[in-house]
């Protein structure tokens, strides 16, 4: 370990070692300067020192030196001088981005060469396999070999800055400032793994400084000036998480920052807040939680609304609109339902952080939260107007999907207005925080919301629907999409549907009647028959031994079932026992074991103390006498030099041995007669400046007094001289004003004249424009009232034109009244003519038949008197004796005879051409048919008492 009497000399020491090119010796003589306890009060060297250590630290890539080196210089600088730290700093982080930069412009291909995952990881196994396989190394590896390194020193140089600025109340900015450059290092080159550690290193520094508040130096994040460069380091951690699509490191970031203002119990800045829920939109979106998505739009709306007076009409309508479409993208149903007891809780415990950071609730009492769900906030929509600032495609899509119910035309109404929403979007303009809004990412949710909706609907109005119809009525998805919607919106309770792919129908249900209580009713209520059947009508069993010993096999069964229980318990306690002996055997040997691994660390770290002692008090030791010897030969050379120069011999002999107590003791003496001659000589030179002091102003007083009044005679000459020259130069000026007075006097009444033409001209002009504007006026005043009479006359126009065509509608549905009544009073007259008619045909009907009764009776009693004759007849004349009787009973006058009696008698050759009936039908090929008027009654025929039809409407022939 090389010492040095001055700061200085170390610097020119390095410096000598540098120029012959031994930058490592350089390098350990200033860290073992640095290090050193002997110098611990600052200097302007010691800043020197720091600049050319850094730059060899950088040179060699040595991290830990530089560390060590930053943490030292900090410990002697704290409580002086903090600015000479920060220009250390920032020299040494602008020297390792410089080298990087070099690095960087140095290498071709910087994909290749930076496709390292971590840049704290040694040389992966490939690229060593690689190395010895290979006889000549490719440039990509070449590239690697010159700039991964150069990265990882200054990834190294970050995390080292961040380290020893950190709770450091006096260092707050330069940390906020390396924070941000090592986000952008992150940002430009892609580093996702190190952008991860750099949020977990400042996460972990937050949690120390509220872990251990009695820090001598520990920053105070109650002042605003703390606040804002704790809250800009984690804004700008949100920005690059995003920015590198990292949402968990995202969602974290707004945990960080919410939990610092948890902290502190403060509110951020509109601004930042603005921020913060434009960052947690994407965050929410890409997590596919689209209520909390539509929530965080819903505050960013109210903020931008309420605190940004630059914001455009255009860019609110945008922003509305994205409020709305977020709204209904939510799934209108519960995803929770089924789910379990724990599921549940940790989706309760979810909720409650997302409401937290969404409404930006500093209260942590659950009480005081309220939750967030698709109905809240479609009532929000409109209590805080957020409907009145949408666009109109976008209100209609709202009418549509939430108000309307159109199961046939849903889809084909909504899918112009999904296709104009697409085209919606863009860059806004006034609205930093987002700068693009691109509403054609709801598409896919506001699809799916619509088939919901349809289904929804077709299920309130169908049972049952081929699977084509429905595929042709939602053209969003294929089948197979939506059965896999339809199937979600089944398990979560939201419809009621059936699909049989082999029938090809869709069957839809009812919610209250698809429950698990009311599916299985009927096999319940036959269980319950059952049981009930069984209890009336026991099944009869047949006796037999064991009805003798069922009453003692109860007892015996609860005996042994008393006597398995005593079992089973005494079995679990010995068990219990046996554990808790275990336990104990095991606790009483970890205890053994901790004991005995304490004792042994106990006197490893006695050991270790002792040996650190011994070597402190060895290197004090010679560290003394190192310092003694120095002292001794400075003291030694001083001695001989002052000798030298007073021309004094040596006062010390060669042999003589010299130490460091005589040397001083002499050096005393010598320092003391040399302080008494020097008082002498300067109480001496004292007297003699006294004495002349004293006569050279005895004599300057005389020749002052008459400088000054020499002095005072040539300023009152100088000043009456000046008084002459200023009077003569003022009657000078007068006298040529009164000249030019009079020269220009001529031409007053020219100027007259011509002030007067200018005002006459300017006053015309200005008649001219007023009698202009005035006509104009009026002009636009008349226009103005005559569209407002034809206004009026085309108000009156249409309001008489509405009255007319609502007169006319009336008037023809009176006249329709009117004509259904008398409609309505024909029916009724013509159908009471027709029973009328029906009613007088029965009373005819029913004469003819009493007619036709007594001409039977007498036929029959005729028969009976002449027996003989008839059976005598009869073998010969089967065929013609009913024809004969026909006959007979036809030339009887005043008798009836039936159709079918005249008809046998002219099939017989002898019947007489048949009488026209009532109806005037003459012809028996066809059978008489009905009036006009019967057939318009749908009326069904009437039978006799035979069965057969009657007259009026019946066949004549068989």
């Amino acid at each position: 370990m090389s010492t040095f009497a001055k700061p200085e000399n170390a610097l020119k020491r390095a410096e000598e070692l540098i120029n012959v090119g031994q930058k490592q010796d350089a390098l350990q003589a200033l860290h073992d300067l640095i290090t050193s306890k002997r110098y611990r009060a600052w200097q302007k060297t010691l800043e020197k020192i720091m600049f050319k250590y850094v730059e060899l630290c950088v040179d060699m890539r040595r991290g830990r030196f530089a560390k060590d080196g930053l943490i030292q210089y900090r410990i002697v600088c704290q409580q002086v001088n903090v600015n000479s730290l920060e220009e250390v700093i920032k020299h040494f982080m602008h020297l390792s981005t410089e080298k990087a930069e070099q690095a960087r412009s140095q290498a071709q291909a910087l994909e290749e060469a930076l496709d390292v995952d971590d840049l704290e990881a040694d040389k992966r196994p490939e690229d060593l396999m690689l190395s010895y396989v290979s006889g000549e190394k490719g440039k990509d590896r070449s590239d690697r070999e010159l700039v991964t390194p150069w990265f990882k020193f200054l990834w190294e140089t970050y995390r080292t800055v961040l380290e020893i600025l950190r709770n450091n109340s006096k260092l707050e900015a330069l940390y906020a400032m390396t924070a941000h450059r090592a986000f952008q290092f992150c940002k430009q080159y892609k580093r996702t793994t190190e952008f991860r550690r750099l949020c977990e290193i400042i996460r972990n520094h937050l949690a120390n400084l509220n872990k251990y508040r009695d820090q001598r130096d520990r920053p105070d994040l109650s002042t605003p000036e703390s606040l804002q460069l704790y809250l800009d380091t984690r804004f700008e951690q949100l920005k690059m998480a995003t920015e590198l699509k990292l949402w968990q490191e995202a969602f974290r970031s707004v945990e960080d920052i919410h939990g610092l203002m948890c902290m502190v119990k403060k509110t951020p800045k509109a601004s930042l807040m603005v921020v913060y829920y434009a960052k947690l939109t994407e965050i929410f979106w890409i997590s596919s939680s689209h209520l909390y998505h539509a929530c965080a739009w819903l505050k960013l709306f109210s903020l931008q609304k309420s605190f940004n007076k630059n914001l455009s009409q255009k860019d609110l309508q945008m922003i509305a609109s994205s409020v709305v479409l977020a709204t209904l993208a939510v799934i209108p149903y519960d995803q929770t339902h089924g789910a379990s007891h724990l599921e549940l809780e940790n989706e309760k415990e979810r909720n409650l952080r997302l409401a937290n950071l969404i409404g930006f609730n500093l209260d942590p009492k659950h009480e005081n939260r309220e939750v967030i769900s698709r109905s809240s906030l479609l009532s929000d929509l409109v209590t805080k107007g957020v409907m009145s600032c949408a666009t109109q495609e976008v209100k209609d899509l709202y009418h549509l999907l939430e108000d309307e119910f159109l199961p046939l035309d849903l889809a084909s109404n909504i899918q112009p207005l999904l296709a104009k929403i697409s085209k919606l979007g863009g860059k806004l303009a006034s609205a930093s925080s987002i700068p693009e809004v691109q509403l054609s990412q709801y598409l896919p949710a506001l699809e799916k919301l619509a088939t919901l909706r349809l289904l929804q609907q077709v299920s309130r109005v169908y049972q049952t629907m081929k699977i084509e119809s429905l595929s042709q009525m939602i053209p969003f998805f294929d089948f197979s999409v939506m059965e896999k919607i339809s199937v979600d919106a089944v398990k979560n309770n939201f419809i009621a549907m059936k699909i049989d792919h082999v029938k090809g129908i869709v069957t839809f249900g009812h919610l209250g009647l698809e429950s698990d209580g009311l599916r299985d009713h009927l096999t319940h209520f036959t269980e319950s028959l059952n049981k009930a059947r069984g209890m009336i009508y026991p099944p009869v069993q047949k006796a037999s031994k064991l009805g003798e010993i069922l009453p003692v096999l109860g007892e015996v069964v609860e005996k042994e079932h008393k006597r398995l229980l005593a079992r089973k318990s005494i079995i679990e306690k010995r068990k219990e026992e046996q554990e808790r002996h275990l336990l104990e055997m095991e606790r009483e040997e970890e205890s053994r074991r901790l004991k005995l691994q304490k004792i042994t660390e106990e006197a490893e770290q006695k050991r270790l103390a002792a040996e650190y002692e011994q070597r402190k008090n060895q290197r004090i030791r010679r560290e003394i006498e190192e310092r003694e010897r120095e002292e001794a030969q400075a003291l030694l050379e001083e001695a001989e030099k002052r000798g030298k120069s007073k021309g004094k011999k040596k006062s010390i002999l060669e042999g003589e041995k010299v130490t460091k107590q005589t040397l001083m003791e002499r050096a005393l003496n010598e320092q003391l007669r040399e302080r008494q001659e020097m008082e002498k000589k300067l109480q001496k030179l004292a007297k003699t400046m006294d004495y002349l002091e004293r006569a050279k102003r005895e004599e300057a007083a005389p020749l002052i007094e008459a400088a000054f009044q020499r002095r005072l005679v040539e300023e009152k000459m100088l000043h009456e001289r000046e008084q002459q020259q200023e009077i003569q130069m003022s009657r000078q000026r007068h006298d040529g004003d009164l000249a030019e007075k009079n020269r220009l006097a001529r031409m007053l009444d020219n100027k007259l004249i011509f002030q007067e033409r200018v005002i006459i001209r300017r006053q015309a002009e200005f008649d001219r424009r007023r009698l202009e504007r005035e006509e104009r006026i009026n002009q636009i005043i008349q226009a103005r009232r005559q569209e407002r009479d034809a206004m009026r006359k085309k108000i009156f126009f249409v309001r008489t034109e509405e009255e007319r065509l609502k007169k006319l509608r009336e008037e023809e549905e009176a006249r329709k009244r009117e004509e259904a009544e008398r409609q309505k009073k024909e029916e009724a007259e013509r159908q009471a003519k027709l029973d009328e008619i029906f009613e007088k045909q029965k009373q005819r009907e029913r004469e003819l038949e009493e007619k036709e009764r007594l001409r039977r009776e007498e036929l029959l009693g005729r028969s009976t008197d002449r027996p003989s004759r008839l059976s005598e007849a009869r073998p010969l004349e089967t065929g013609t004796a009913p024809a004969a009787a026909a006959a007979a009973a036809a030339s009887a006058p005043g008798k009836y005879v039936p159709r079918f009696r005249r008809e046998r008698v002219d099939g017989g050759g002898q019947a007489t051409p048949p009488e026209p009936d009532r109806w005037g039908s003459r012809s028996d090929d066809h059978p008489p048919q009905s009036s006009d008027r019967w057939r318009s009654d749908d009326r069904k025929p009437s039978y006799g008492n035979k069965g057969w039809p009657s007259s009026r409407g019946a066949p004549r022939d068989r």
